[in-house]
């Protein structure tokens, strides 16, 4: 017996040696961690409420920040630099900065008055100005899909495919069911799609594209339990390019839901662009650059890449992106630059709004400047956290004299912005910080007024469609919607 307890004794001394060990590994660990966070530099928000994780929940904290709350902007996943071409896009741009006002357009003062945004672009994403470009705006799922579907099945040489989220549904077959033929007649297809974005997508859909010849490329692949620590920073680009002279770009992923609706929220609201012009050769670079990331290849055959193809519409376009690739956060200075350099008007349609305090500062004083700001946000949430912690900005923007308004028609997934009724983008970027630092978004900025007056009429269609908010009757909402915002808004940083 005495031999027992010894041996116990023993074992227990053995236990708090390792418990001591491994506590003092641990707030090393946290000790380290924590210097890590604070010499990033980042935004004092989301330094405090990672400090706070990791400091509160042990252990899961660290692992928290670990997987998601790395910054790669400044030592990047990847660089745009890394492709072949991109110095002659970088001569480019300094030259069309230098000549930009012998360019013939600016002599409209209306477009003179954003030249502020199109230098920016040039210089913090080399974001060339295209001229001759033909723009169709595609205003739901039903459009969008028909004008894809047409042009896929027209391909002559080339079909480059790149999603956020491929659903394994009726649209998702059908679009893959071109593709496979389309390899079959000898094109070259290939298909990018985002592997968190895309997780339900079967291994029997993607091996049925591979089998057919359709080269297909997975955006950082996630493999659990063995997660990656770049799992927070995704893909969210929807691009589609045809032989190098039609291009798409917008909104809607892959997916029935953006047609039929969805079963909960009903009618799905987006906006997508069709392009054909200058501008499909901005599609294609980004296209290419991000087929060597996923896959090393450098596709180079510029004459069949990039065709000499003459439109003799006049529509100005930038194609700009943004993400842990890029030195600056181009779309949210873009942005920026657009809300706070407004003179009139400002109308915004996103499905999310989780804006930094630069865009949320810009906006209140564009209306207390005497600016006329329009914001829709749905009334219907498809994510709990972002819906209360967007809820939780309304009293300010309300207070400033933003109208806001709530759409009811179904849920609406548009990312737009139009400003002065000349400046409009549309893209995949919403005015959350998520699209600001974390995802790889594409958005087209565009320059013309008939397009800008377009899209400002289907935004009003979209306010019929919704309720306003007033500041007197927000402050009686009820005090559990009050308590959600402010959890959310808490978590806001981490989202």
């Amino acid at each position: 017996m005495p031999m027992f307890l010894n041996m116990i004794s023993n074992l227990g001394g053995v236990f708090v040696i390792i418990a001591t060990i491994i506590s003092i590994i641990y707030v090393i660990t946290i000790v380290f961690t924590v210097i890590l966070i604070v010499f990033e530099n980042r935004d004092p928000v989301k330094t405090i409420s990672w400090l706070l994780v990791i400091i509160l929940i042990p252990i899961v904290g660290i692992l928290l920040y670990m997987y998601f709350g790395q910054t790669f902007r400044k030592q990047k996943i990847f660089s745009k630099k890394e492709f072949a071409d991109f110095e002659r896009i970088i001569n480019l741009s300094k030259t069309q900065i230098i000549n930009l006002h012998q360019i013939k357009f600016l002599k409209n003062e209306k477009i003179k008055r954003k030249i502020n945004i199109i230098k920016l672009l040039l210089n913090n994403s080399k974001a060339l100005l295209t001229e001759n470009n033909k723009v169709d705006v595609l205003n739901n799922g039903k459009e969008t899909f028909n004008s894809i579907i047409y042009e896929l099945e027209n391909a002559k040489d080339h079909i480059h495919v790149e999603f956020y989220r491929i659903n394994d549904d009726k649209i998702g077959n059908k679009i893959r069911k071109i593709l496979i033929q389309k390899a079959n007649e000898g094109l070259t297809v290939r298909l990018i799609f985002d592997d968190v974005g895309s997780w339900r997508l079967s291994k029997k859909y993607i091996n049925s594209l591979k089998n057919a010849g359709v080269e297909v490329n997975v955006f950082m692949p996630v493999n659990f339990p063995f997660l990656t620590s770049k799992v927070n920073f995704r893909n969210h680009r929807k691009i589609v390019v045809i032989d190098g002279k039609i291009g798409f770009v917008g909104g809607l992923n892959i997916a029935d839901k953006y047609i039929d609706g969805h079963k909960k929220l009903g009618f799905w609201r987006d906006t997508h662009l069709r392009l054909e012009g200058e501008a499909v050769s901005s599609l294609q670079v980004i296209f290419i650059i991000d087929w060597h990331f996923v896959s090393k290849e450098i596709i180079s055959d510029q004459a069949r890449y990039f065709p000499d193809y003459i439109i003799n519409d006049r529509c100005p376009v930038q194609i700009t992106t943004s993400g842990p690739d890029s030195d600056w956060a181009s779309i949210m200075q873009a942005f920026f630059a657009a809300i706070s350099t407004a003179e009139k008007k400002i109308f915004i349609s996103t499905p999310y709004f989780l804006p930094n305090e630069s865009i949320l500062t810009a906006l209140k004083t564009a209306a207390l400047s005497g600016v006329d700001v329009r914001m829709i946000l749905p009334h219907k949430p498809d994510s709990a956290v972002a819906h209360w912690s967007g809820m939780s900005y309304l009293s300010e923007l309300l207070n400033a004299g933003i109208k806001v308004f709530l759409y009811k028609k179904g849920f609406a997934h548009a990312k737009l912005l139009m400003v002065d009724g000349i400046f409009s983008s549309v893209g995949t970027a919403n005015m959350d910080n998520r699209s600001f630092d974390q995802n790889f978004e594409v958005n087209a900025l565009i320059y013309d007024e008939k397009i800008t007056k377009f899209l400002e009429k289907t935004f009003l269609e979209d306010i019929d469609n919704s309720e306003q908010i007033f500041a007197d009757e927000w402050v009686t909402r009820s005090r559990i919607n009050k308590v959600k915002e402010s959890l959310a808004r808490i978590l806001s940083p981490l989202y």
